[in-house]
């Protein structure tokens, strides 16, 4: 099977889910933000781990001679500068935060204290704030801690690849099943956050070394692939919405199945997946994850200006969670296009100018040690 091949729904897919959990992020009162869908929206976390453990092995899985400073470089250089330059965004807002305090201007919290306190820029800059009990996972730019939990799991999966090629599989399988069995007897010792992402992203791992031993389908099969992917959306849809105990244990084998499910790229779905618009998504999807937070923070933060100038309560607190409201239905669903609108034109100046960028000077600093490979240039992880 070649490295190159794209997963064009997987892409889709990722895209999708990272404006899914933006508008968990966003609530609008009696908007689209509040279907059922989006309230829980938060579990697709859990995918994106699974897919880059995918796609992950696919890029480098098969390659006979793995190098781990390539690696590590193209990595850090994937993540990294995105990731920095939001940090950076937040400790700004942060200084417009303490200004606007200054005069008179309330917020939830004072400036620089809790999740935004001086102590936690560090953990972020070296994305450590999800490994310790020390640290807060959600400091700073929140939906950053799925990336630092993904980075060092690159990390192992490279030395697993590299002094364990003959029993890989088994290591992966250990890795998810330890996991697992710990979040279930409901360990302290190590983060949840930890355990999430090394469960979820080594079963991706493993759902690429089963995908690659089943049979292509032929183009006669497309109706079995669809039906696939149609049940496989709807056993999605009721596992999504529905709340249970073992919620977080069996996303990992329910997404690792879809992953394998969309990978064939063969049914009607996957099709409708591979067009232009949804590719265009899962094109921004990482810089969608990681800058809507700061998107979010600045228009709800105009909100309450305009709350304080008007004298309406626009941004009301309810149940401890800042609502938007404008008092009118349709204007709310108004609003919240218009918010997910302006995070998409946001990620695409990020993507082009911090993403491509990055990505450009790491592939730069591999090449530096040998010629570029396949692997080298996928760049489909969030």
């Amino acid at each position: 099977m070649r490295v190159e091949k794209r997963f064009h729904s997987l892409d889709s897919f990722r895209g999708l889910m990272a404006i899914s959990v933006m508008l968990y992020h966003l609530r609008v009162s009696g908007s689209f933000t509040e279907w059922l869908l989006f309230r829980h929206a938060e579990i697709f976390v859990s995918f994106f781990f699974v897919l880059s453990g995918f796609v992950l092995m696919h890029a480098y899985g098969s390659s006979a001679q793995f190098i781990f400073r390539k690696f590590f470089i193209t990595r850090t250089f994937r993540l990294l500068p995105l990731h920095l330059f939001m940090l950076a965004i937040f400790i700004l807002l942060e200084c417009g935060r303490y200004m606007a305090a200054q005069k008179g201007m309330d917020f939830n919290n004072e400036p620089f204290s809790g999740k935004f306190a001086p102590s936690e820029i560090l953990p972020n800059a070296l994305l450590l704030q999800s490994w310790t009990h020390l640290t807060n996972p959600l400091s700073f730019n929140y939906p950053s801690w799925s990336i630092s939990i993904e980075y060092y799991t690159y990390m192992i999966f490279a030395l697993i690849l590299g002094i364990a090629f003959g029993i890989r599989t088994w290591a992966w399988a250990t890795m998810v099943l330890v996991a697992l069995a710990l979040m279930y007897a409901g360990n302290t010792f190590f983060t949840i956050e930890s355990l999430r992402g090394l469960a979820y992203f080594f079963t991706g791992c493993l759902a690429y070394t089963v995908y690659v031993k089943l049979p292509r389908p032929n183009q006669t099969q497309t109706w079995l692939l669809t039906t696939l992917e149609v049940l496989a959306l709807a056993a999605a849809l009721v596992f999504v919405v529905n709340d249970f105990a073992a919620k977080q244990l069996l996303a990992s084998p329910v997404f690792g199945v879809i992953v394998v499910i969309f990978a064939f790229d063969g049914g009607s779905v996957s099709r409708l997946l591979a067009r232009r618009g949804f590719g265009f998504l899962g094109k921004l999807s990482y810089s969608i994850y990681l800058t809507h937070a700061a998107v979010l923070f600045c228009v709800v933060s105009a909100f309450m200006v305009a709350r304080k100038i008007f004298g309406v309560d626009i941004a009301p607190m309810i149940d401890g969670t800042r609502y938007l409201d404008l008092g009118n239905v349709p204007l709310n669903n108004l609003i919240a296009l218009l918010v997910v609108g302006l995070v998409v034109l946001v990620s695409m100046f990020t993507y082009r100018y911090v993403e491509m960028t990055g990505q450009s000077l790491g592939r730069a600093l591999a090449n530096n040690t040998a010629h570029s490979s396949p692997a080298l240039r996928s760049d489909t992880e969030i």
